[in-house]
């Protein structure tokens, strides 16, 4: 199959399963994601077809809008990417990413390691990240009607997978629970340089944000 056909199949696939997604996890999300990974990609020795499906489907069923099965993303994936008549060896390597690319809170050890999931993980976190990530972060707390902000409730950033999983804590809290720990999480070189300055910009929005509750400004 040439790559060129089975990519814009994916495409198609992927904006069709997606179409009433949450703001946050919708084909945009996946385009933007695709866009990193190509640019990260650019930089590095890999499999760019591998990379490119993985994602575009790293997201196909979020198990966070699916009670919390992890299952379904990788059955899907695998189902399209056999209709397709891929190889069984890249289905196998882009199910794994798929597996293995969510934060989870970050104590999850990857059972699975390559250049390709490397760089579709930093291109999903890029997205997590920066002016996107915040929008992104307020976006899905208003989706699950978070609290914006409540100082009586600390972060906790010693989650496990589960309590990550079923945590309801305010949106800000995110920020230490996750978003402001990506940064140091990057794998890639490209990945480490752009999330720099995306960290910054968050850094900028939370002091703001504190300055703008307190009445200080």
């Amino acid at each position: 199959m040439i790559k060129t056909d089975l990519i814009s199949k994916t495409i198609l696939f992927v904006k069709a399963k997606l179409e009433n997604a949450e703001g946050g996890h919708d084909w945009f999300h996946i385009e933007r994601v695709y866009r990193n990974a190509i640019l990260i990609s650019k930089n590095e020795a890999c499999n760019t077809t591998v990379v490119q499906l993985g994602a575009l489907l790293h997201d196909i069923a979020d198990s966070k809008f699916h009670n919390g099965d992890e299952s379904i993303g990788p059955k899907i994936a695998r189902e399209f990417l056999e209709s397709e008549n891929v190889s069984e060896e890249i289905i196998v390597h882009v199910v794994n990413i798929i597996d293995n690319i969510s934060y989870k809170g970050g104590n999850f050890e990857k059972k699975f390691s390559s250049i390709e999931l490397d760089v579709v993980q930093d291109a999903d976190r890029l997205d997590a990240i920066g002016a996107i990530g915040i929008a992104r972060t307020f976006n899905y707390g208003g989706f699950k009607s978070r609290t914006l902000y409540d100082p009586k409730i600390a972060p906790n950033t010693r989650m496990t997978k589960e309590e990550y999983k079923n945590s309801d804590s305010p949106t800000i809290n995110h920020f230490y629970e996750k978003l402001l720990l990506l940064k140091d999480k990057m794998n890639t070189e490209t990945g480490k340089q752009i999330a720099k300055e995306r960290h910054r910009y968050m850094e900028g929005f939370i002091s703001q944000f504190y300055a703008e509750w307190e009445g200080e400004k």
